[in-house]
């Protein structure tokens, strides 16, 4: 792994007292899909990659599976802890996934990560999940992304000067990827080996967000985090000035989400 991903994916302890209510939870049918793809079963036990604040974990718990949640950041644990205390049959472990390990003989029948997957090691991580699924269990991954339909919000593009301005500018090769058009990693799934029967769907939604919502959504992304006051202070004081402007005083904001699921090979 590298020291810049290393470095970025830490900087989510910054925001734990924000991310949970801040970050979009998932579609319904996106778990749907989840349990019905998985083949999942009332008691079946799931270890997770990355809880966060518990957004999937409780969600997941609450359709009666048994959770293992391993979170590396002590704060955002201890929140997840207070989030899932009504379902007894979710724990949440402090620990670094690449370096943690269950009890000797323990696997389980899905493997899971909730906007988590891309900041483990790509060269280990299949490896890692597949060593923790029982035979022809599932490994699943997905994450709440941006996307830009037509008709959406034209904030997003008009906003950009000035990100250019403060030095964050996006990449020469970036895109405005619509619903639908998010890349997935299929290929990568066939390719390690370790897994077959790789489905992949993708969903779309909407969120409504005021000023304060939409700035607290923005403190818990790691490029956000990680910019200096200044160039904060720049550009959150813009958005501030354009959402004033606007009647209903509101930014809505798309998200698209790739869910990928694979049987492990017995």
């Amino acid at each position: 792994m590298t020291t810049d991903r290393r470095t970025l994916r830490s900087t989510f302890e910054l925001a734990a007292g924000k991310y949970h209510a801040a970050r979009p939870g998932y579609p319904s049918a996106l778990y749907d899909e989840l349990v019905l793809t998985s083949r999942l079963r009332l008691g079946d036990s799931l270890l997770e990659i990355g809880g966060g604040t518990g957004k999937a974990t409780v969600e997941l718990a609450r359709r009666g599976f048994t959770i293992t949640s391993v979170e590396l950041g002590h704060d955002l644990a201890a929140i997840a802890r207070e989030n899932v205390a009504p379902f007894p049959h979710a724990e949440v472990v402090c620990a670094d996934f690449e370096q943690w390990r269950p009890a000797p003989g323990v696997t389980y029948d899905l493997v899971f990560a909730a906007t988590s997957w891309h900041w483990i090691d790509p060269s280990t991580r299949y490896i890692k999940a597949a060593s923790l699924i029982r035979p022809e269990g599932h490994l699943a991954f997905w994450g709440a992304q941006h996307v830009f339909p037509e008709g959406g919000d034209p904030i997003f593009r008009d906003i950009q000067p000035v990100y250019e301005e403060i030095g964050e500018g996006l990449p020469d090769a970036a895109t405005w990827p619509r619903p639908g058009e998010l890349a997935d990693h299929r290929a990568e799934m066939w390719e390690c080996g370790l897994f077959d029967n790789v489905v992949v769907r993708h969903f779309d939604w909407e969120v409504s967000y005021d000023v304060d919502g939409y700035l607290d959504l923005l403190d818990t992304f790691s490029g956000h985090i990680a910019m200096a006051k200044w160039q904060r202070e720049r550009l959150y004081s813009e958005i501030r000035r354009r959402i004033a402007e606007r009647p209903d005083h509101r930014i809505r904001r798309h998200f698209g989400a790739v869910l990928h699921i694979a049987r492990r090979r017995s």
